[in-house]
């Protein structure tokens, strides 16, 4: 077999941001599917710090679409309205210095998850600000997360309203290799 054509790796270099969405709601089975992909994101020493909630709540999405739009100055939809939108969390501690790289990675295998099964999903930042609001503390706790947690990132999670764009070229000497 050739390595390159390992479907590991053509999801890899498929995979799109995705910025038009279907009304549509994904499935229960493809949002667990989505979810569990990111509880085996590699965390620094094992801690599974992340912590991550799905919001297909129509209420609590239009809330948090206002919430973003609001910290990024305009009244579109952040989330392009996408009908799920996937929050990643992560320690506020200075005690855990890589949480919110290990949230960056859960939000990495997501993405790449979605795309394995026909979904598509946009990574959205803002949370971090939404989540320092008095408002965005008080969805936390709605939700059930614990004290000292920061808003890392979100994804827009559905499907495609339209078709994706073909990646751009890479640039020139992306990597180096070193022997």
């Amino acid at each position: 077999m050739d390595i390159l054509s390992n479907p590991v790796l053509q999801t890899l270099k498929e995979r799109r941001s995705v910025r038009q969405y279907s009304s549509r709601q994904i499935t229960d089975e493809e949002l667990h599917a989505v979810l569990e992909a990111g509880t085996f994101a590699p965390t620094s020493m094992g801690r599974q710090d992340p912590w991550i909630v799905a919001v297909q709540n129509p209420d609590q999405v239009a809330q948090l679409v206002r919430l973003n739009a609001r910290v990024l100055g305009t009244d579109s939809n952040p989330y392009y309205g996408a009908p799920t939108l996937v929050l990643v969390f992560a320690s506020d501690s200075p005690d855990r210095p890589n949480a919110s790289l290990d949230a960056a990675l859960v939000l990495g295998n997501m993405m790449n998850a979605a795309h394995a099964i026909g979904l598509g999903s946009c990574w959205i930042h803002r949370e971090k600000e939404i989540f320092s609001s008095r408002e965005g503390r008080e969805l936390m706790r709605q939700w059930g997360l614990p004290e000292g947690l920061m808003g890392v990132g979100a994804l827009a999670l559905g499907y495609p309203a339209a078709g994706l764009v073909p990646a751009k070229p890479r640039k020139a000497n992306y990597y180096r290799i070193v022997k």
